[in-house]
């Protein structure tokens, strides 16, 4: 794989963190999940052990309740944590309070219905909810009584289920090949019954039938959105769908090129493991592209000890070195980023390597749109994309690509803004582009955020027409940048290739996309995920502001590029661009950086041009550059002094006049705009030096009549006695 950004090629782009959390604790009957509560349990004899994994694994003993003896299939906390359920046997369910202790219990009819198994919900007609070959049954629970109360029934064969409590929906598999699904969604907002539908498999030989299994069928949430993968075992993929309210769709097929798979989500990327190769495959599918971001590479164990200099370690000494085998038998996926190896009482979390992804592509627009997409470890996240920027810019990367890595950052910026992120520096130039939190970038064609529970909204479907009107440059920045002269950049068309390269696939699958969303329904609608993501805070921990842009970037590659200024100029007025379109304001300091380059180069007819369409703002810090620079040219100062009178800095500019020896011109303007602000006795010891007693007098008499309390200070008297002196 071609390495990125100057980087060596990655060796692994994700891996778990040694030492463990390590729960093999003697007599234990099994480790379970709870993944409402994020409790690793392990039940004894007479004890529930369970451990808190979230936010961080746990480091001391674990936590523990007493229980009655028995045989258990499967445990879950309630949501609020009073009370226990137990899975017994496959005809009963054991609910305990854990304050009293008492105990209740779910049975069924041994003789014409099993119990598959149950969860806790959050929805308001029901606390539990059991499966059975025969159907559900919806129970509140009554601590108070220690009872059970049955709510409803729903009744229909099933032969396995699936569920997670982040997505709050239920699928439940039937048919002989058990391949036809019923679906529900049990949220905070009430329940949700989705369309019956039938996934496909494909058949080895013509006269086998395979059967679904219950490993074979994921649930996962990217991105707020909810997606069930079924692994095609004959095609070696996974079949994408999509749920809505009305009708779920089969949006991709992602190939898994082995057919012994399992799957995880890492900060909403579809992570797929191929068991007998021990690599990992990473899919993200928020701009509707399914094919892989990278080629598939082994999962490493950071942290273990070893004496051995060499970075890369092999499956077998990673094996050795922590006691287990990698991707070994009693290995159990958990969804969405654990991993639990039963065999040996340990529980991994996933992790990305952002490093190592940014290191293996060149394509820094791609990449930094990646990173802006990333929800944890955050504080890499905005280096690497700080890095990326300065790095494209010193390596004189093409000025359309440079580009297109701003419009990246600033855009990202920009919806922060339009959700009303706090920072400074920022204004809305037009609200008709306004978009909801969580809201997709340009390309996307469902919404990527959805609402939290219980409220619906519909699909916004971004058209053609509604990207160009976005993405039409302002103050007419565009056009006058045209102005600097670019034919020393030597752009090739090899950088326009890459550039439209990068552009069709995506236009590509935004089709098929519009074609598949076709057959829904005028009232179709995502279906919410149960859990918030709280996008909106996450893009306010990785956007980059203009502010930050100048301080990690332009100033750090100024000096760099200090011999040949050209090109830093052209990537400024593109940031300025990139700015402009999406409703920014650039810090003044960029506008004097930018004024300094052109001197350097000896291009003030520029500086006048720039200044007079606006494409330097006017402000304070300008003004006084312009007036610094204008030592060796006369208009360039011009151009300041009338910057600060426009932008009526009185003070500065008297002091101004003042520090060129014009103190009487200094004077009369002072007198104009009534600015007592400045000293008199600098003014004074300008007179005193042109040994002019009529000035000197002609001074004092200014200052008493504009400032009446100075004849109280000390320099009126001193200065009173100088001019006596010089009479």
């Amino acid at each position: 794989m071609q390495g990125g950004l100057g980087s060596p090629a990655a060796l692994s782009h994700a891996y778990v963190q040694h030492p463990p959390l390590r729960c093999d604790i003697p007599d234990i009957r099994g480790l379970f999940y709870d993944d409402a509560n994020k409790f690793l349990i392990a039940p004894t004899a007479d004890r529930i052990l369970y451990w808190k994994i979230a936010p961080s694994a746990p480091s001391g003993p674990p936590n523990s309740d007493p229980v009655n003896e028995g045989p258990v299939l499967s445990v879950r906390f309630s949501l609020d944590q009073k009370a226990i359920g137990i899975q017994r046997s496959s005809h009963e369910v054991e609910f305990r309070n854990r304050e009293t202790g008492e105990a209740c219990s779910k049975k069924c009819r041994a003789d014409s219905e099993t119990i598959l198994g149950f969860f806790w919900t959050d929805c308001p007609t029901c606390d539990v909810i059991t499966i059975k070959t025969s159907g559900l049954d919806l129970l509140v629970y009554e601590p108070q009584s220690n009872a059970l109360r049955l709510v409803e029934s729903k009744k229909f064969n099933v032969t396995w289920y699936l569920y997670t409590h982040e997505s709050r929906l239920l699928l439940l598999a039937s048919g002989m090949q058990c391949t036809l699904f019923t679906g529900y969604q049990f949220s905070a907002g009430g329940i949700v019954k989705l369309p019956k539908f039938e996934m496909m498999m494909s058949k080895c030989e013509a006269n086998n039938k395979p059967v679904l299994a219950a490993a074979d069928v994921h649930i996962v949430t990217v991105y707020g959105r909810i997606y069930c993968l079924q692994l095609d075992r004959v095609n070696m993929a996974l079949n994408l769908y999509r749920f809505y309210r009305d009708a779920v769709v089969q949006q991709a097929t992602l190939p898994t090129y082995s057919s012994r798979i399992a799957v995880s989500a890492v900060d909403n990327l579809i992570m797929v493991h191929q068991i007998d190769a021990k690599v990992v495959i990473l899919y993200d599918v928020f701009m509707d592209s399914y094919t892989p971001i990278s080629a598939p590479l082994p999962l490493l164990v950071r942290g273990l000890p070893s004496n051995s200099r060499q970075a890369a370690q092999t499956a077998d000494h990673q094996s050795s070195a922590y006691g287990g085998t990698l991707y070994g038998e009693g290995w159990n996926f958990l969804i969405p980023d654990l991993i639990c190896d039963a065999d040996n009482g340990l529980l991994w979390k996933l992790h990305l390597d952002l490093e190592s992804i940014t290191a293996s592509t060149s394509d820094a627009p791609s990449i930094l749109e990646f990173l802006q997409r990333r929800k944890y470890d955050l504080s890499t996240v905005k280096t690497l994309s700080l890095a990326i920027i300065r790095t494209i810019i010193l390596e004189r990367r093409p000025i359309n690509l440079v580009a297109k890595a701003m419009d990246v950052i600033l855009d990202s910026y920009s919806r922060l803004m339009k959700m009303g992120g706090s920072a400074a520096g920022a204004r809305r130039t037009s609200e008709q582009n306004d978009q909801s939190s969580g809201q997709p970038v340009e390309g996307s064609h469902v919404v990527s955020q959805e609402p939290p529970s219980g409220t619906m909204n519909r699909p916004v479907l971004h058209t053609d027409s509604a990207i160009e009107v976005e993405c039409r440059p302002e103050d007419g920045i565009t056009n006058l940048a045209a102005h600097v002269d670019r034919t020393f950049l030597n752009a090739s068309s090899d950088s326009e290739d890459i550039a439209n390269t990068s552009r069709a696939p995506s236009q590509a699958t935004s089709g098929a996309t519009s074609k598949r969303l076709q057959v829904l329904g005028e009232d179709s609608r995502p279906l919410a995920s149960g859990a918030s993501m709280q996008h909106g805070t996450h893009v306010a921990s990785v956007t980059i502001s203009p502010i930050e842009m100048f301080q990690s970037v332009f100033l750090l590659v100024e000096d760099e590029m200090m011999g040949d200024p050209a090109y830093l100029i052209v990537v400024i007025m593109e940031f300025l661009r990139s700015m402009s379109k999406a409703g920014l304001k650039a810090p003044p300091n960029l506008y004097v950086m930018l004024t300094t380059l052109l001197t350097r180069s000896n291009r003030y007819a520029e500086i006048a041009l720039f200044v007079s369409n606006k494409i330097l703002e006017p402000s304070r810090e300008l003004a006084m550059q312009l007036v610094e620079l204008g030592l060796q040219h006369s208009l360039t100062r011009k151009l300041g002094m009338d910057m600060l009178r426009e932008r009526c800095l009185h003070h500065d500019y008297v002091a101004v006049l003042l520090q060129e020896g014009y103190y009487l011109e200094a004077l009369r303007y002072a007198r104009k705009y009534k600015v007592i602000t400045v000293q008199p006795a600098l003014f004074l010891e300008k007179a005193v030096a042109k040994d002019s007693a009529q000035n000197v007098a002609a001074v004092l008499s200014f200052f008493s009549e504009l400032m009446p309390s100075f004849k109280t200070t000390s320099d009126y008297g001193r200065y009173q006695h100088v001019l006596s002196e010089m009479v």
